[in-house]
């Protein structure tokens, strides 16, 4: 019986889907004016583990993630690089799915784009007009949450507490500082629709709702962000759709802990960032996974190489087993014995910690000593048959790479290589390094230029080299 602790509620509640087994859940997906970096990436990876964790469950998951391509970041960009917001949007936005692949997180059933949904944005603000929780002041729309009674139901917060501050636009022609804007009066040189309040575009609160609402209901299931949207982007998003709908807008929000780099979140207006593709130029994907799930989704996860770097000697655990299973299997090997291994028992178990309001780290360790077991048998036994190899790649399929993405039989002989071109790569940069402590500029130059032309680019910086291939 799963538990999911409900930011709602502010409790554990059991798990029951409004029309089961469909489950319908939504993820706050990226503002694409750059790439995102890894504390995104925690967000679009523990959503993408919760998907896969429900099918496995047996349930039929509509999953929707929605991209903002159209929004002040987008426009700053623009106009820094000299091109149009349309240019940095389309760059972006391709460089995300390219990333989301690169992590092995699965293909949303729609991603939505709010410059594609601008109808249907228009017509929900119209509704929240008419029924008096919005108003227009000089082509400018705004919600007024006085109007709202239930507003702050997410976040706790209350409304005469509040003041004007972090991420609430401060505007004199409001009639309270923290109503929001669901529609912005375009300014001169900026991208615009036309609406019945004159050129101008979406807020990005009223984005998602019209977006979740359109592809997923009214109401629906699931809502799943960082901890930094509950206030306000979520509460306003329960607003802006309540108020429209006359309808509870989700029914379990799901809001995940902070990536932190020395004790502080990670975020590019702090600049304390890595973004997801520098990372994975030092680290495989499944490591990166690996080094997510075992921290629970609700608290701060410190980023470091160190951590990142034991994610990947655990991997070598599990890839070990599954190169022994693969070629004991090519064997073909019907006859010999079959050890009593109760694999039940470790996928009871796991099934039983992640019921548990989707506890990966406790997951992780019955995976890890599932491969444990499995290597004790292995070793005490010879001859051992292929039904025996066949369980064992059943619970590794389903769980190991079904739900966590930490494992491929399938992955072919060039991500192998891949990883010997890293070591070699990398070993190369050591002795680049050693060199030019030593002034031997010679053999540093020689190692950068005959690298560069087998197309990897060194890139030195404080904190060392690191490579990209062309």
């Amino acid at each position: 019986m799963l538990k999911i602790y409900n930011t709602l509620t502010k409790k554990e509640e059991v798990f029951e889907p409004l029309n089961p087994p469909e489950v319908k859940v939504y993820v706050c997906g990226p503002t694409v004016y750059d790439y995102f970096h890894i504390g995104n990436a925690r967000t679009f990876i523990t959503a993408d583990m919760i998907r896969r964790y429900l099918m496995y469950s047996g349930y039929k998951v509509r999953f929707v993630m929605n991209v903002t391509d159209i929004d002040d970041k987008i426009i700053k960009k623009s106009i820094e690089e000299k091109v149009s917001s349309d240019t940095v949007a389309k760059k972006y936005s391709n460089a995300f799915f390219e990333d989301l692949c690169s992590l092995k997180i699965l293909e949303a059933d729609v991603y939505p784009f709010a410059t594609e949904n601008v109808k249907e944005i228009i017509s929900m603000i119209k509704i929240l007009i008419d029924k008096g929780y919005a108003y227009n002041i000089d082509g400018n729309v705004f919600f007024d949450i006085s109007k709202f009674k239930k507003y702050g139901m997410l976040s706790g917060k209350k409304i005469d507490e509040l003041e004007s501050g972090a991420r609430v636009e401060v505007d004199e022609s409001k009639k309270n500082p923290l109503d929001f804007s669901l529609w912005k009066k375009a300014k001169e040189g900026e991208p615009y629709w036309e609406s019945p309040w004159g050129k101008g575009r979406p807020g990005w609160h009223i984005e998602c709702s019209a977006m979740s609402c359109k592809h997923l209901g009214e109401t629906f299931d699931i809502h799943i962000g960082g901890n930094d949207l509950i206030f306000p982007h979520h509460e306003n998003e329960i607003a802006q759709s309540e108020a429209a709908n006359d309808k509870p807008f989700v029914k379990y929000w799901i809001h995940l802990g902070f990536l932190n780099i020395n004790k502080e979140k990670m975020s590019k207006s702090l600049g304390n960032f890595f973004t997801a593709r520098d990372v994975l130029q030092k680290y495989r994907a499944e490591a990166i996974r690996l080094f997510l799930a075992q921290a629970y989704y609700r608290g701060p996860i410190d980023f470091s190489n160190e951590l990142l770097a034991s994610s990947e000697k655990g991997l070598e655990k599990l890839d070990n087993l599954v190169d022994k299973i693969k070629s004991e299997l090519e064997k073909n090997n019907n006859g010999g014995f079959e050890p009593e291994f109760d694999i039940q028992v470790f996928e009871s178990k796991f099934k039983e910690v992640m019921d548990n309001d989707f506890n990966s780290a406790q997951a992780v360790a019955v995976i890890f000593d599932f491969v444990k077991e499995s290597n004790r048998i292995i070793a005490e036994n010879s001859n051992l048959n292929k039904s025996f190899y066949e369980k064992l790649k059943s619970f590794l399929d389903k769980i190991a790479s079904g739900v966590f993405g930490i494992c491929d039989f399938e992955r072919k002989a060039e991500v192998v290589d891949g990883a010997l071109e890293k070591k070699l790569v990398e070993l190369l940069i050591n002795i680049r390094t050693d060199a030019k402590k030593n002034k031997n500029y010679k053999l540093s130059d020689e190692i950068r230029n005959k690298l560069g032309e087998m197309g990897i680019m060194l890139q030195d910086s404080k904190e060392g080299t690191t490579y990209k291939k062309n």
